[in-house]
């Protein structure tokens, strides 16, 4: 597929691509003629369809400022950021432990603002840009056995609204993408708890279209906003099959 480009350059941001919904994200950019640079912790994003990829722990902000920088030198400012990186582990809030608060917030919280902070200036200078957060529907509804995750995910939404007022009026967009279960490796090693497995059962049995969401559906959702609306900005969009249904 060759999609429609961005007027303002040709490079294309992508955390956490190197597995999963990421990865997925990645091949759907590449396709349509981004060169793509990938962050994540995983260095098997050198095996990915991609321009670049640079080992980074999006929690950790000179870091993330070295490889965003490095990657603008070499392409241009950024067309389009997508913040996919996160991580979660399912369990009830009273069992968790503070260790595990942190990293979840670093990791789904901290690392989308950091990435923002290091990739916004040269967008703004280059007089626009989108930005695409993947969320989470647990941001949008909460979650069961995923309390700091949930919050997590709902500061990312209010994030994205917040960088898309600010940013409009230097042709910055900012939109937000919401899975809901998508087989990805991360849920297929949180099903191995049978506790966990019954929870996601009861998830495909209660969503409309009685199936998981594959990476292919959330990346083509991704693309929506990185490559066709000059005039959406702020808005959350669901890909979950219908679980969840609200304005």
């Amino acid at each position: 597929m060759n999609g429609p480009r961005q007027p303002y350059g040709r490079l294309a941001i992508v955390t956490g691509g190197v597995k999963g919904i990421g990865a997925a994200i990645v091949a759907r950019l590449a396709d349509s003629g981004f060169a793509v640079a990938v962050l994540d912790r995983d260095p098997a994003g050198e095996d990915l369809p991609c321009a670049r990829a640079y080992r980074v722990d999006v929690a950790d902000h000179d870091r993330v400022a070295e490889a965003v920088h490095a990657a603008t030198a070499e392409f241009g400012p950024p067309a389009v950021v997508v913040n996919n990186a996160g991580w979660d582990r399912v369990q009830p809030f009273v069992e968790n432990e503070p260790e595990l608060w942190q990293t979840l917030i670093g990791v789904n919280l901290v690392g989308v603002l950091n990435v923002t902070h290091a990739a916004l200036p040269s967008m703004r200078e280059a007089g626009g840009g989108r930005f695409v957060n993947v969320a989470s529907d647990a941001g949008r509804v909460g979650s069961s056995g995923e309390a700091v995750y949930s919050a997590c995910k709902g500061g990312v939404i209010a994030f994205t609204k917040a960088i898309a007022r600010e940013g409009a009026r230097h042709g910055v967009l900012a939109n937000c993408v919401c899975p809901g279960p998508t087989a990805t490796p991360l849920l297929e090693s949180m099903r191995s708890d049978p506790a966990t497995d019954k929870i996601m059962e009861a998830m495909v049995r209660a969503t409309p279209l009685r199936k998981l969401a594959t990476p292919q559906d959330v990346a083509a959702a991704v693309g929506f906003f990185a490559e066709e609306p000059g005039h959406v900005t702020g808005q959350v969009l669901s890909v979950s099959g219908g679980l969840t249904m609200s304005g």
